[in-house]
């Protein structure tokens, strides 16, 4: 016999589960971390848990069906995609990014992915890279009408777009060629700090809608501001109102509001905040849904957004965790439902990618794809209480930045007024905060580091163009450190060294050794582990107490005099608490780019 699902209830064994017990449950747990006392009101438990992301959208501690707004895909605002119901075997662009000086190296770079589940070309040219003169060449063998291809030239967008719609006109495709021109003055005046007329994009925009129909010109590239350091709703804000500016200079040119619409595609950066960068597509939809509705664009008008896997995120330390990285944002981009999506290879800040590294990204998308059927989900998220809310939360946070950088003249004045260069470093000033202090951990760098790695080599990528907004990576502050333990250990033979000066029983003092070695060698500083009586042959000046607190109270201060008789400069102790002959404590919480910047100064190390 069928039960009808309304009459189904998976939880009728067990007592109705109410917000208030749930309170009372999690009451229970902090009070025994000290969080919380008996007499903390309940209606206070949630906001003991609840926190801020680094531009100011909440994070409860609960979500319930009450937080999912309504919605369908396929419908307006599309949080839920742009597909209506059914499956989605097509799944997303699978786009890569080609770039180096080298026409020939550049064109089979490209035809190995697009022989091998690429989809389509993001082509750098321009500057210091592949000579716009060589784009011809680079796409040889490439079917623009089968393979879209993305130009990104910077400066010299203009020369670059003739050059393509030259090639595509002269093999008889105009009709069928597809992609971007990759027109973002703003985007280039936001790196280089050169303003940028429009009038040449919106020339471009006409031309495509007109000659090539299945071609756009702009490209409103959000993640300038990610790399600056922003947030998510600071990169949203600021990509919206760019490509407000952008309508406007279109309409203006003489195209329709559809027209101007459908000649935008938006880029947004995706890190390893898997649920963040869910919600982050997901609200961009739900934001320019409705500046098309302000503006009176027809029924259907959604964004197009093509997801990049951060480069902030990305490490040259023990690289190789990129590939972890790379694969939890893409995850998110499929997920959030984004129309093209690009995987950094693990090796993009080491110079120029190699042909495993752009095999391993491209098989990443590959597998969530295929293997694990991603794309075959309308809207995974729809549902999730969490999601659903953050994407709520993050689109009208990012309205309001919007409306704010609107209010300031829109996208060109508040770029000139140091509005947005303002703000973005606020948001990077946070996140480099707790970066520094570990809660917000970087693995192979800030934690686990592997000092006996040797990176890959890679040929130097050509220099993109900067001036403008700052380009910030989350570990550079330890990656500084670690590179300067990695010249004294090339001049000397030798790496920096600390003496973990362990006191009492291996189980008293195991979990602290640990920690204090994780943390120097986060600076690329090694660690030499033994009694207070082993550090004259440690070969260092500085030493760090290990134990646990009852030990400490009995013998940190006798071990103090004994390790600064045996010579020793400096004396931290692993844990909290004063005691005599300790010079400064590290624990949990500690701003450990400051240890190891004054631990690196004691050692010597220039």
């Amino acid at each position: 016999m069928t039960v009808p699902p309304e009459e189904l209830e998976l939880a009728a064994a067990f007592p109705p589960a109410g917000r208030d017990r749930w309170r009372e449950m999690v009451k229970g747990v902090l009070r025994k971390s000290g969080v919380a006392t008996d007499d903390t009101p309940l209606g206070e438990i949630e906001g003991l848990l609840a926190r801020e992301s680094y531009d100011g959208v909440p994070v409860a501690a609960l979500y319930t069906r009450d937080d999912a707004p309504p919605g369908r895909p396929g419908l307006a605002p599309y949080i839920r995609e742009v597909r209506p119901e059914g499956e989605g075997l097509a799944g997303w662009d699978v786009r890569q990014r080609h770039s180096g000086t080298d026409p020939a190296a550049v064109r089979d770079a490209i035809l190995t992915d697009l022989e091998n589940g690429v989809t389509s070309v993001w082509l750098e040219a321009g500057g210091a890279g592949l000579p716009v003169a060589g784009i011809p060449e680079a796409l040889r063998g490439v079917l623009p009408g089968l393979a879209p291809v993305v130009l990104d030239a910077g400066e010299e967008t203009g020369e670059a777009a003739e050059v393509f719609l030259t090639l595509a006109a002269e093999r008889g495709d105009a009709a069928g060629a597809s992609g971007n021109l990759g027109a973002d003055p703003l985007g280039l005046q936001a790196r280089t700090g050169a303003a940028a007329p429009l009038e040449e994009a919106a020339a471009l925009a006409v031309r495509c809608a007109r000659g090539f129909p299945r071609l756009r010109a702009i490209v409103a590239d959000g993640t300038v501001h990610h790399d600056a350091g922003g947030g998510d709703a600071d990169e949203l804000g600021a990509v919206v109102a760019s490509g407000v500016a952008y309508l406007r200079a279109l309409t203006g040119a003489g195209l329709t509001v559809a027209e101007a619409f459908g000649q935008i595609e938006f880029r947004l950066a995706v890190n390893a905040g898997q649920f963040p960068s869910i919600a982050k597509i997901r609200a961009l939809r739900r934001v320019w849904s409705r500046v098309a509705e302000v503006s009176g664009a027809p029924e259907g008008t959604a964004a197009r957004v093509h997801a990049v896997t951060s480069s902030a995120m990305m490490t040259r330390h023990d690289p190789w965790v990129n590939m972890l990285r790379t694969t939890v944002a893409a995850f998110a981009a499929g997920v959030g439902g984004a129309d093209a999506v690009t995987v950094q290879p693990f090796d993009a800040r080491l110079g120029l990618p190699d042909g495993f590294a752009r095999r391993i990204a491209r098989n990443t998308q590959t597998l969530l794809l295929e293997e694990s059927s991603l794309a075959r989900v309308v809207d995974p998220a729809g549902g999730s209480w969490y999601a659903e809310r953050l994407t709520e939360d993050l689109a009208q946070a990012s309205w309001d930045w919007f409306t704010e950088i609107e209010k300031a003249g829109g996208y060109a004045a508040a770029l000139g007024s140091g509005l947005i260069a303002g703000r973005l470093a606020r948001t990077w000033e946070r996140r480099r905060r707790d970066i520094a202090r570990r809660t917000a951990p970087l693995t192979g760098v800030s934690e686990f580091p592997n000092l006996d790695e040797t990176p890959p080599e890679r040929e130097p990528a050509p220099r993109r163009p900067g001036g403008g907004l700052p380009v910030v990576a989350y570990a550079q502050d330890f990656e500084a450190l670690r590179d300067r333990s990695d010249a004294h250990a090339r001049s000397t033979g030798a790496r920096p060294r600390v003496f973990l000066a362990v006191l009492g029983t291996a189980a008293a003092h195991t979990a602290r050794a640990s920690f204090a070695a994780n943390l120097f060698q986060a600076g690329g500083i090694e660690t030499v582990t033994g009694a207070p009586g082993e550090f004259g042959t440690a070969g260092t000046p500085v030493a760090c107490l290990c134990s646990g607190d009852t030990v400490y109270a009995e013998q940190a201060a006798g071990a103090a005099r004994d390790l600064r008789a045996a010579g020793a400069m400096k004396v931290w102790l692993a844990g909290k608490g004063t005691y005599e002959g300790v010079d400064a404590t590290l624990a949990a919480g500690c701003d450990a780019v400051e240890v190891l910047r004054a631990t690196l100064h004691d050692l010597g190390v220039k």
